[in-house]
């Protein structure tokens, strides 16, 4: 398999590294064998006692042009490689922040013997220079496109090697049971220990409840990165629309105590702690007469099957002490819900506990599901359930919990499924006392798959396409 473990180009390369537009200091970067080279033909400093860039030192100067003409009054460093971000001889200027003049002192980096790099070059030089592996550059990007708290830390944790690490290791466990099975294969007459069918299932059974645990958190990556859709469903007056408004703390969905008010779905973002939230209002289920309210009804059904986690809110005023000791869902809403979400995450919400707090609580009918009490027009307990809201979204899927913070993105779960996968062939192979040279195949795969999450065996077009992604300065 075809990877990119060496230099492409041993040139020099330069961008702008920071955003687009005017701000108070632009950064130009330059990385390569010749960036030294490059920073004193176009920085003068200003001190005569500078000969030659103390490493790792602001330098005060001026920058000049091709022309030799003064561009700005900036600083400068220099930082000899390996110890750089690149792994390479690094320099940067940092001037003031007008888009002409970044501009100009990156055209004078070019002139002066620098290339303009491509999207993602310098996070890609650090990869194959052993700066980084795969899971760490991509993480470079997902901190820069970060839109909350929760995205950050697993983007960090990444960027740390944490989530490298555990794959490396998984990896490892994988090569010591190729090494097993080669004794098995090559000395099936010799008195040479080899491990037993038994005990083989045994160290897969491992090696597949971390994968698990590592997916587990690929869910929660997702949320924190994308943000999560949360449909308020429910009866019509259950107070779904007051739910909103108090989750939102404004008034942003019309309340009134006629049923059938909301007909439509009412979209709105608001933050839980940090986690970005796209709350759906929805019109209350029922068998609705009029046109304009069947849309509604309509919608609001393919709504929950989109849903990251559906709140299914219920009318405690009209439920009472009755419906909250009932065996079975009193509810026809409410039914349709508990029908419709299927494995999709359920928060239910008693609302209008001011009005009745059950003497059995939770209701009987809810069973082990998630449930807390609110009322909506009081904010009375809404700051609770905006914090089991977080926690749901967060929490872990029913067949492993996942490791904290190492959450893997997208391709990395795409790769860890497809490993999991042939982990999960190999046992059943063994189990079906295949022979050990043939099972040995599967056991290949799954180490290349895991192998990927860090890019030891990633194919030269999947570097190109992860790191086309990313921008010019990065």
């Amino acid at each position: 398999m075809e990877t990119a473990m060496q230099p492409e180009r041993n040139d020099t390369i330069a961008a702008i590294a920071t955003p687009p537009g005017s701000g108070g200091i632009g950064i130009v970067r330059i990385s390569g064998p010749r960036a030294k080279e490059v920073l004193a033909r176009m920085f003068l400093p200003m001190s005569a006692l500078v000969e030659n860039f103390t490493p790792w030192h602001l330098h005060r100067g001026r920058v000049i042009d091709w022309n030799g003409e003064a561009l700005d009054d900036a600083l400068a460093v220099f930082m000899p490689g390996p110890r750089t971000f690149t792994g390479e001889d690094v320099a940067e200027i940092h001037s003031h922040g007008g888009a002409y003049l970044v501009q100009a002192v990156l055209e004078s980096a070019i002139r002066y013997g620098a290339r303009q790099a491509e999207r993602g070059e310098f996070s890609r030089r650090a990869f194959v220079n052993g700066r980084m592996d795969l899971s760490q550059a991509e993480a470079v990007a997902e901190l820069i496109a970060a839109p909350s708290r929760e995205a950050l830390r697993y983007g960090f944790n990444r960027l740390d090697g944490l989530l490298g690490q555990r794959t490396l290791e998984l990896r490892d466990e994988l090569e010591i049971l190729r090494a097993q099975m080669c004794l098995a294969v090559d000395f099936p007459d010799e008195e040479v220990e080899g491990m037993e069918p038994a005990a083989l299932c045994e160290v897969l059974d491992s090696v597949m409840l971390a994968v698990r645990r590592l997916l587990a958190g690929s869910r929660r990556a997702q949320i924190a990165q994308q943000g999560a859709q949360v449909v308020l469903a429910g009866a019509v007056n259950a107070g779904k629309s007051s739910l909103l408004n108090a989750l939102l703390g404004r008034e942003r969905a019309l309340v009134t105590d006629i049923p059938g008010t909301t007909r439509d779905f009412l979209e709105e973002t608001c933050l839980l702690d940090g986690l970005p939230v796209r709350l759906t209002d929805t019109a209350g289920l029922r068998d609705a007469e009029e046109t304009v309210e069947q849309l509604g009804v309509t919608r609001s059904r393919e709504k929950l099957s989109h849903a990251d986690l559906v709140v299914l809110v219920l009318d405690g005023a009209r439920l009472g002490d009755e419906g909250a000791a009932a065996d079975a869902c009193p509810d026809p809403a409410a039914c349709e819900v508990l029908e419709a979400v299927g494995d999709t995450p359920l928060l239910v919400v008693w609302n209008k506990c001011d009005i009745c707090m059950p003497k059995v609580f939770p209701p009987r009918w809810i069973g082990s599901r998630t449930c807390c009490a609110v009322s909506a027009l009081s904010d009375t307990y809404v700051e609770e359930l905006a914090a089991t809201l977080r926690a749901v979204l967060l929490g872990g899927s029913a067949e492993a919990a996942p490791e904290d913070g190492l959450a893997p993105n997208a391709r990395q779960s795409l790769v860890l499924e497809n490993a999991l996968r042939e982990l999960e062939g190999l046992r059943a192979d063994v189990v079906a006392g295949q022979p050990y040279d043939c099972c040995a195949v599967r056991l290949d795969l799954a180490a290349s798959y895991l192998g990927e999450v860090t890019g030891l065996s990633s194919p030269a077009e999947v570097l190109n396409s992860i790191f086309a992604q990313f921008c010019i300065g990065k």
